[in-house]
């Protein structure tokens, strides 16, 4: 499982403060963005693989960068649309192996069709692991977050904690959900065969378009478990310590324990996130899958993520 509360060396960083620098600059590109989707949203592509970008999400991602940068000028950022941005070489250095996470705008694609999905992410990494998450839903104004090892929080401030049983006819019926980074091909056998082996063993099978959504979701008990396949590092951390915080346990796709960190490899970061009673019988199809058709993480086995470094 992801252990998100075992032992790590204290940041050199007031991690409550910087929960409420991260809130506020998620709530804030959250009302821009939900200014902005009134109307058409003029998308156009971004990259070869489906993915596509918006006047919106650039503006998000500047007024979260801004915050940022006022509150920590040393630190690093990793930011959806500008990538890697160093922090100011004039700091005291001792935010030199802090580095923040930006998704300004998780589910581009469906803000571009009209669809109210979508989500807005932060998260704060020590040493590559993330320490701090936070996502924010526009739509309805409300805001998660989490500390490594010190829980999760809801919209209003109290603990948020996973039920101990899954609602009523989902415990052998469960609602999953499915992610994939944008590098994956429509032909990618593997990703085909987990998503179908996944899906003819639960009630229903949602692909969202917005990670983080589906992360809130998890650790809200609204759907059971997801499954990601080579995903993407930016909108990865801040859900998936949400989750774990809350209770959801995360393994790799093959079984073996989950370490989320921004210097892996994708294969490395694919996963199953499940209520604890949940996992074992999850694992047991995504092993049979790689097991049939071999390798855990397709193209990504021994390529690291150009995220981190």
């Amino acid at each position: 499982m992801m252990r998100s509360g075992s032992p790590s060396p204290a940041p050199p960083v007031d991690l409550a403060e910087a929960r409420r620098v991260a809130v506020g600059a998620a709530e804030a590109a959250g009302a821009l963005l939900r200014a902005g989707t009134g109307g058409p949203v003029e998308a156009r592509p971004k990259g070869d693989g489906g993915d596509v970008v918006t006047a919106l999400d650039t503006a998000a991602e500047e007024l979260i960068l801004g915050r940022l940068r006022a509150a920590y000028p040393g630190h690093r950022i990793i930011a959806e649309e500008s990538g890697v941005l160093d922090g100011a070489a004039d700091a005291d250095g001792s935010g030199k192996d802090l580095v923040w996470l930006v998704d300004p705008l998780d589910g581009t694609n469906n803000v571009a069709i009209g669809m109210p999905v979508y989500a807005v992410g932060l998260a704060l990494c020590a040493r590559a692991v993330p320490v701090l998450g936070v996502v924010h839903d526009p739509v309805s104004g409300r805001t998660w977050s989490a500390v490594r090892g010190e829980g999760a929080l809801g919209p209003d401030g109290s603990p948020l904690t996973l039920a101990v049983r899954p609602r009523p006819g989902r415990e052998r019926n469960p609602v999953l959900a499915w992610t994939q980074g944008h590098q994956v091909r429509s032909d990618d056998h593997v990703a085909f065969a987990l998503r179908s082996a996944l899906e003819m063993r639960c009630s229903r099978m949602l692909q969202l378009w917005a990670p983080l959504v589906a992360w809130v979701m998890l650790a809200r008990g609204d759907i059971d478990g997801i499954a990601g396949y080579l995903p993407e590092i930016v909108d990865l951390p801040p859900g998936a310590l949400l989750a774990a915080e809350a209770g959801v346990e995360l393994r790799r796709l093959d079984g073996r324990p989950y370490e989320l960190g921004i210097d892996r490899t994708p294969s490395e970061l694919g996963f199953v996130a499940a209520r604890p009673e949940l996992l074992d019988r999850l694992l047991e199809t995504t092993g049979a899958v790689l097991g049939e058709v071999g390798g855990a993480g397709g193209d990504g086995r021994t390529r690291r993520t150009p995220l981190a470094r």
